[in-house]
C-alpha cells in the first residue's frame, strides 16, 4: 500500500464520476435555477450593500472606493445563493448588479455628504434629486474618481464569477463510481 501527498491528476477523478449519476445530479440542479430569484436577489444585494457602503462613509468620514469589492462579493453571492444558476447568464445578472450597488453607493455616500455639507435634512436633498434629476449627473461627474474604475471592474468581476457555478466539490464526492467498477 503506498500514499501520495500530490494530488489526482484532474482527469483521473473526472473519470471516476458515475456519468449517470452525474447527468442526474446536473438534471436536478438545472431544475432548481431560478432567474427569477436571482433578479430579486441581485437587487435587494446591491441596495442592500449601497446602503451600507454609505452607512460606513458617515460613520467613518471617509470615502472608502474598496467598498465596491464588498458589493460585488455581496451580489455575486446573493444571486448564486438565491437563483442557483449555472450558466453565465446568471453571472450577467450578477455583475449589471454590482455595477448598480456601486453606482448607487457612490450616489448615496455624495447624497448623505451633500446633506451634512448644506446642513439640511435629507428629505429636502432628495426632493432636490427628485425635482432635477440632471442633478444626479452633475454629482456623479464630481464625485467620480479614476480609481472607482478599478474597484468597479473588479465588483463586476466578482459580480460575473460569484454568481453561477456548478455541482460542489460535495456532491462530486457524492457520485462517486465504487472502487470496484472504475
Amino acid at each position: 500500500m503506498s500514499y501520495s501527498i500530490t494530488p489526482e491528476p484532474e482527469e483521473n477523478r473526472s473519470s471516476q464520476v458515475d456519468p449517470v449519476k452525474l447527468e442526474q445530479l446536473l438534471r436536478a440542479k438545472r431544475a432548481e435555477q431560478n432567474m427569477l430569484l436571482a433578479v430579486a436577489a441581485g437587487f435587494l444585494a446591491s441596495v442592500g450593500s449601497a446602503i451600507l457602503w454609505a452607512a460606513i462613509t458617515y460613520a467613518t468620514g471617509y470615502q472608502i472606493g474598496f467598498m465596491a469589492i464588498g458589493v460585488g462579493f455581496l451580489v455575486g453571492y446573493a444571486v448564486k445563493a438565491l437563483g442557483k444558476g449555472m450558466t453565465a447568464v446568471f453571472g450577467v445578472v450578477g455583475a449589471a448588479f454590482a455595477l448598480f450597488g456601486c453606482l448607487f453607493g457612490n450616489f448615496l455616500t455624495a447624497f448623505v455628504a451633500l446633506s451634512q455639507l448644506e446642513e439640511s435634512s435629507s428629505a429636502l436633498v432628495l426632493s432636490t434629486f427628485v425635482t432635477s434629476p440632471g442633478l444626479i449627473v452633475d454629482v456623479m461627474k464630481e464625485t467620480f474618481s479614476p480609481i472607482d474604475l478599478l474597484f468597479y471592474a473588479i465588483a463586476v468581476y466578482e459580480g460575473f464569477k460569484l454568481s453561477f457555478g456548478g455541482p460542489s466539490e460535495e456532491e462530486l464526492a457524492e457520485i462517486q463510481k465504487s472502487p470496484e467498477t472504475v
